[in-house]
């Protein structure tokens, strides 16, 4: 990867639908030069996903909520039960297996705390291996970023 494939993923990252055409402009390349990049920035996984970024209040999820969950025990099968059953869960937005005092931290996008406390009584306390978590709401939505370069 060189400094114009850097430039290339600065400038797709922030915006995904640009054209071929508009970041060869920008950088200076050939259209097909710049096809060329993406494609192989796709097939190395340095792009990974193309994906459209939902506003979540126009979508009702007023309340965003960060959770750190510990588990009772930590074998391989019960990390990678939890690690499966967050990933189905439809109101977790991200799920990092961490260090520290918590095995996972979660972010979630909720309508309201009804649905959060819904959320906990199906994933937290109806599951056994969850020892305890503890629950953070955000009340301002300060920076919201993917970015990476």
């Amino acid at each position: 990867m060189d400094n114009i494939d850097l430039e290339i993923l600065r400038r797709f990252q922030s915006n995904a639908r640009l054209t071929a055409d508009a970041l060869a402009e920008d950088i200076g390349l050939s259209s097909p030069a710049i096809q060329k990049r993406l494609k192989k920035l796709r097939d190395t996984g340095a792009i990974e996903k193309e994906i459209a970024v939902l506003s979540p209040s126009k979508l009702g999820r007023e309340m965003t909520v960060i959770v750190q969950v510990m588990l009772e025990r930590e074998s391989r099968q019960k990390l990678d039960d939890f690690k499966r059953l967050m990933r189905r869960a439809p109101e977790v937005q991200q799920c990092y297996y961490a260090t520290g005092e918590a095995d996972f931290v979660l972010i979630l996008v909720v309508k309201d705390i009804k649905e959060y406390e819904e959320f906990t009584q199906e994933y937290f306390f109806g599951e056994s291996n969850v020892s305890r978590f503890t629950t953070s709401i955000v009340m301002d939505r300060v920076k919201v970023s993917l970015d990476i370069l």
